[in-house]
């Protein structure tokens, strides 16, 4: 694009409504692998728009193939249910203003669905590495094969266009919780100036289940958040009004999809500068002149408060005991300076530095009404380490909860009340149910390991779905990702960032953006959601036969079964099943 797009962002919070900086959205890069500008001779007329499957990912720079096309699109839904599909727009000519209107939905008995339910979004491409034959995302080269991906959902009201290019439309529906089933008909209408407007119809069968709210869902998502990604970005003072405000929209983004947990940071850079913006100590550390200690927690406060707010509330996680430097810093009052402590675990300066700690954070968190729904999280640590650490937060409070984000450790299955372990660990289903009974949880991650399933923008967007039937398959809990919006230095460009694959450090983008990524596992949360309910169903009317047919399409999702069949292949077929209850 030429020319400047600019968004600005209006979002009430608890501190009542805000107006937002204004956030400009920059050029898109130039394609690095751009198609022969021939391939344009073969589109007749000037514009066009048409359907598309959510599956499908088109180059900017060449028109789309016709077998790709969908005259009207249908889909099925819950109430409560949000659905979605693309639409494609192409074009010979530069077109000025495109912009997007939805219609009201309505079906054959006069009940309607408001066009407030609706939403028409452009998607912006961004670019995205390629792994090749490389069995892992982790510690990429440089030079790695790129391309341009469409993946950024836009919420600008109109658009400028370049001549022979392609740019996807991402439609969205929110069926009320009350919606009355039938089938309701709709239209998306796209504009250009001085242009014959293009009109795309579209079926929605709203069926009779219902869907709780996201708040009220079982899944256990748990995306770390990075408020100091929000501060860099918008240029204002970390924990100042104006960067409780610029977040908001973002956790009411992630709040809309299910998340449980809320990520703290209680000391100075737990994971070793591997991000961009490095995560600061949310507890003040003072050791005083005369050796005795001080914490202060009014930003673990302030920040802990404003999650809440947003209805995320089961775990507060506080990271971490054992981080990647083993480097502890605190202010030191007889030498006025910001200073360190290195220490292992089994040494005793570590026990000294943090048992006086733990106990002073235990009696806060009680007097807050928090500790139960505290967890002292750790991840990707060493056994012996572990043990240490929980021996020493066992001595400080033996009612402390524990998480670890890891291997596979039987040793510690007792010790950790949320337990997440990477994809490629095999849990025994009934493990993770005596966990379970006791009030325990156990999810899965993904992170750079895994060339695929991922998030990465290079993945195809069906495997952000599978992610969740694969929970059902294992039984898990839910997922976890290391980062929701980690930002790089041109994130609303170029989506590579330090050596793991491109994507693999945020969902979401500058100015309270979505993401195709991000919608698709939303999408899969709500299927898990659906088979859960639907299941309890069955098994409530005895229905072996409907359990059985339930139970197959969900434990074709074992990785194994991705080198046989797509992503979006699986999900499609699991899909037409549990619609059909």
């Amino acid at each position: 694009m030429k020319k400047l797009l600019l968004a600005v962002l209006v979002c009430s919070t608890l501190y009542g409504k805000a107006q937002l900086p204004a956030y400009t959205l920059v050029n898109e890069l130039n394609d690095p692998h751009p198609v022969d500008q021939g391939v344009w001779k073969e589109v007749t007329g000037t514009w066009h728009a048409r359907f598309i499957s959510v599956d499908e990912a088109f180059k900017r720079s060449a028109p789309p193939e016709r077998n790709k096309l969908v005259d009207r699109w249908r889909a099925k839904a819950w109430r409560g249910e949000k659905v979605h599909t693309q639409a494609l727009i192409w074009t010979k000519k530069a077109l000025q203003g495109v912009s997007l209107q939805t219609s009201t939905l309505q079906d054959d008995k006069g009940n309607t669905i408001t066009n407030g339910h609706v939403k028409a979004n452009f998607v912006r491409y961004v670019l995205t590495d390629h792994l090749g034959d490389l069995k892992s995302g982790c510690g990429i080269p440089k030079g790695l094969d790129t391309s341009l991906v469409a993946d950024l959902i836009d919420h600008v009201p109109n658009l400028a266009i370049d001549e022979k290019t392609s740019r996807p439309i991402w439609l969205s529906i929110q069926v009320p919780a009350d919606a009355a089933p039938g089938v309701y008909a709709g239209t998306l209408t796209i504009q250009a100036r001085n242009e014959k407007p293009q009109r795309l119809p579209f079926e929605i069968e709203v069926l009779p289940h219902t869907l709780p709210q996201p708040q009220d869902w079982t899944y256990h998502l748990d995306l770390w958040q990075n408020p100091y990604s929000v501060a860099r970005v918008y240029g204002v003072e970390p924990w100042s009004k104006e960067h409780f405000e610029a977040m908001a929209p973002y956790m009411q983004l992630l709040a809309n999809a299910g998340q449980k947990v809320i990520t703290t940071s209680i000391i100075y850079d737990p994971w070793n500068g591997q991000t961009y913006d490095v995560y600061d100590s949310m507890i003040k550390w003072t050791k005083k002149k005369d050796g005795s200690w001080s914490y202060d927690y009014r930003i673990f406060d302030q920040w802990v408060e404003f999650m809440m707010g947003f209805g995320i509330h089961k775990f507060i996680e506080c990271y971490s005991m054992i981080p990647w430097n083993l480097k502890f810093y605190y202010y030191d009052e007889a030498s006025g300076k910001q200073v360190f402590l290195k220490a292992k675990p089994e040494e005793n300066a570590y026990k000294e530095h943090w048992k006086p700690v733990l106990v002073d954070f235990a009696k806060h968190l009680k007097e807050k009404g928090w500790f139960d729904r505290t967890t002292i999280a750790m991840d990707e640590r060493e056994m012996k380490d572990m043990k240490k650490a929980i021996a020493i937060i066992k001595e400080a409070d033996p009612a402390f909860k524990i998480s670890l984000a890891g291997g596979d450790h039987p040793e510690l299955y007792a010790d950790l009340a949320d337990y997440c372990v990477a994809l490629r660990y095999k849990l025994d289903k009934d493990l993770i149910q005596e966990r379970r009974n006791k009030g325990f949880t156990t999810t899965f991650y993904t992170c750079c390991t895994e060339p695929s399933p991922n998030t990465f923008t290079s993945s195809t967007s069906a495997e952000a779905t599978w992610l969740a039937w694969y929970a059902l398959n294992r039984d898990f809990d839910g997922y976890l990702r290391w980062a929701y919006n980690c930002w790089g230095p041109k994130p609303l460009q170029d989506t590579r960032y330090g050596t793991w694959s491109a994507g693999d450090a945020w969902f979401v983008y500058p100015g309270a953006r979505s993401s195709i990524r991000f919608e698709r596992l939303i999408e899969g949360i709500q299927d898990f959601e659906k088979a859960k309910i639907i299941k309890a169903s069955l098994q409530a009317q005895g229905d072996d036969a409907g359990l059985k047919k339930l139970d197959r399409v969900i434990g074709a999702f074992e990785e194994e079964g991705l080198k046989q069949e797509s992503a979006a292949s699986m999900v499609n077929k699991a899909k037409e099943v549990l619609n059909s209850f």
